[in-house]
This record gives C-alpha cells, structure tokens and sequence, in this order.
C-alpha cells in the first residue's frame, strides 16, 4: 500500500479564479467541486437568505457581493440562475461593461446552448453551456453527486476541448448537444426525472391511504428494479396490468383513485394511454386485448372532464 501522504487540493496552485452568480443548489455545488481540482473560488452572489446560508455552508470564507464584482474577481465565473432569467442577466452583465474579454463564462442552463451568451461574446467573453444531469439538494452530498454524472456540453468549436476539460475536473462526463436539441435534450431529463419525482410522491401518498405503514420501504426496492429493469431494456421491461392488457383491472384502478385521489386521475390515464401504445408497438400488448383497454381509458378520460354521469365535479381532474 502507497503510505506516501496525498497533497491537499487546496495546497496545489490555483489555476482560475472561480466566481458564482446565483447560489442556488447548483452553483455552490460545481465551484466546491472546481475547488477540489484546484480552482480557487474568490467570490459569490447571493440574494435570498437561503442562498446566503448555501453559499456559507459549501463555500465558507467565499466573500457574497454583487453580481458586477463577482465578475470583476473572477476568471471563470458560472452563471447559475434560473433558465428565464438567463438572458436578461447575461445582457444586463454585456451591457453594463460587467464582462470582461478572456472571461469564461459558463451557464448551467439546460435548455439554452452557447447561443444566448452571445451579448457576453461581443463583449470578448468565452461562452460555455454545462448542464449537470444531476438533481441537486443544495448541500455538500451534491459534490460527491458529480462523479461520473453526464453534463450536456455545448460550445463554440474552439472551446470544446476546454469545456470539456472542465467537466472532467468536476469529476463528470461531457456529453455535446448540438445548439439545437438543448431544448429536446432538456425535455427529455425532464421527462425523466422531475416527472418521475411527483410519479413517486402520489405514489406514496396512495400508499398511506391505503394503509401501508411504511410505504418508501415497500417503493424503494420495486422502483430501483424498474429503474434497473428500464435503462437496460427500455419498453421490454414494460410489465403491469396496462401491458397485460387487464382492462378491468386498470378501470377499477381508476374508480379508486376517483374515490380517494381524484388530481391523480388525469396523470394515471394519460401514461396508461403511453404505456399502452408502447406496449403495443413493441408486440407486448396483443391487439384485441389493447382495444378493450383503450375503450376503458376513452371512458375514463371522458369522466375525468366531467361527463354526465361520472358523479364528477366538471373539469375536476384538469
């Protein structure tokens, strides 16, 4: 075993001053990580207490100042604010003389590439799109989070290499995305994960309805499985009375959750019509068993919007 001690990655010469404009849960995160590689964050903006006791927590003896100063202090600064506000920030920052030329500017907006930093590249700055594919807590597990999680990369030609070299410091894999699809590639992540996020909660709340005493412990194992199951081998791993074609049993599912849930009527109906259709087209659903269940969710949906005799509210499930 190598007993030689290991230097502190704060001991290594700092190779770029790194500031933060918005500490939200995603930018303190990616400049600790930069920390740990050798960058030196020098300075953050900060608005909300919450942000401030983020910034504090992840990024201690890192002054809060203004965004203009975090600009001035820093070499790379990541501009991590929420996707509608990007571009007015990124203007207000060109036009106030903010930016300065050489300056790498980084945004972690998934839904935007390279392009919207292009008052900030008449200002001589170097625009760089790294979205982490990653979920964030704001706290420190999200630096350990970053190993091995994909960013989508997007950059001009010449900063490529560079982009991607900043990805790999944090520990992450460069994925490109072509300007163009940031906006597909956004909305399938979100597709993904946010959607699943309120999957899971109604989930669990159905279960305490239920009666289940500890309904993340009957959900963690069977989810993880599905979650397995799904990223190696996509529709085949389709299973569930909507695949099986049990109609009665999906209609039965939805007079219950009329009864106890009614604002989950709509979702359930939409992704049993999706999974059908996928099951169907990959030959897990046999045709004459996917047109009883289609007519099932026909019905339903038509009750969900309120049609006589559901015993519906109109319009309760929109």
């Amino acid at each position: 075993m190598n007993t030689t001690p290991q230097p502190d990655p704060r001991d290594r010469p700092a190779r770029l001053t790194v500031g933060v404009v918005g500490a939200g849960r995603v930018g303190p995160a990616l400049a600790a990580s930069l920390q740990l590689a050798g960058h030196r964050p020098v300075a953050v903006s900060a608005v909300s207490d919450a942000s401030r006791r983020r910034a504090e927590q992840m990024l201690p003896d890192v002054p809060v100042l203004p965004p203009a100063e975090v600009l001035q202090r820093s070499e790379l600064v990541l501009l991590t604010v929420p996707d509608d506000a990007l571009p007015e920030l990124v203007l207000g920052l060109a036009d106030t003389g903010a930016v300065r030329p050489g300056q790498l500017l980084v945004h972690t907006s998934g839904r935007y590439g390279a392009r919207v930093l292009d008052p900030a590249l008449r200002a001589g700055a170097l625009p760089l799109a790294l979205h982490p594919a990653m979920t964030f807590t704001g706290t420190p597990v999200d630096v350990q989070r970053l190993a091995g999680c994909s960013f989508g990369v997007t950059a001009p030609e010449e900063l490529r290499l560079a982009a991607e070299a900043l990805v790999i410091e944090m520990g992450g894999e460069p994925e490109w995305i072509a300007e163009e699809n940031r906006p597909l590639y956004h909305a399938a992540l979100a597709l993904g994960a946010n959607h699943l996020v309120t999957l899971v909660a109604q989930s669990l709340e159905l279960l305490r309805t239920a009666g289940v005493e500890a309904p993340d412990r009957m959900l963690g194992p069977l989810l993880g499985a599905a979650l397995d199951n799904a990223l190696r081998s996509g529709d085949g791993a389709l299973t569930g009375p909507v695949a099986r074609g049990d109609a009665g049993t999906v209609a039965a599912h939805v007079t219950e959750l009329r009864r106890h849930a009614p604002g989950t009527v709509a979702g359930y109906l939409a992704m049993a019509r999706a999974t059908a259709d996928r099951a169907l087209a990959h030959g897990l659903l046999k045709a004459e068993l996917a047109e009883d269940l289609l007519g099932v969710l026909a019905d339903k949906a038509g009750g969900a919007a309120g049609s006589p005799g559901t015993g519906d509210t109109p319009g309760e499930d929109r």
